[in-house]
């Protein structure tokens, strides 16, 4: 959400306000990549998504599934939308994460996760919450 408003110093010009998120927490380099997000409805940034073996595709982990994506293997960069389509998206695959900021299945627990994700370079964080305003 961009805010935008008159700058005082230059005339004419625009600025634009930042609110961070805090799901990124560390210094840790991000790595990120561009894959295909299969057909599983409307996902919010900070998912945790594993593959689907069969098809390569990346959806919303569960420690339920069989098809592959019990294994969660990425987190979900931007909204995407997947309710009629499968789309290309973006994907962290190294850096660190405040945990309080994921979107997860509930059959998963964060010290689940953290394990499953130490291996891949992928840190979860307790970090310290701001507040909301």
């Amino acid at each position: 959400m961009d805010q935008f408003g008159q700058n005082q110093f230059a005339p004419g010009m625009k600025s634009s306000l930042f609110v961070p998120d805090q799901l990124v927490s560390g210094p840790l380099q991000l790595v990120t990549d561009s894959v295909t997000i299969g057909v599983s409805g409307a996902l919010k940034r900070g998912t945790v998504l594993g593959v689907v073996t069969a098809t390569g595709a990346y959806i919303p982990s569960k420690k339920d599934a069989t098809d592959g994506s019990e294994k969660p293997s990425a987190i979900l960069v931007d909204n995407v939308d997947t309710t009629t389509t499968a789309q290309t998206g973006g994907v962290y695959l190294m850096g660190e994460f405040n945990q309080h900021r994921l979107i997860f299945d509930a059959t998963w627990t964060i010290a689940e996760l953290k394990a499953q994700f130490r291996p891949l370079a992928i840190f979860l964080r307790d970090s310290i919450q701001s507040p909301v305003s």
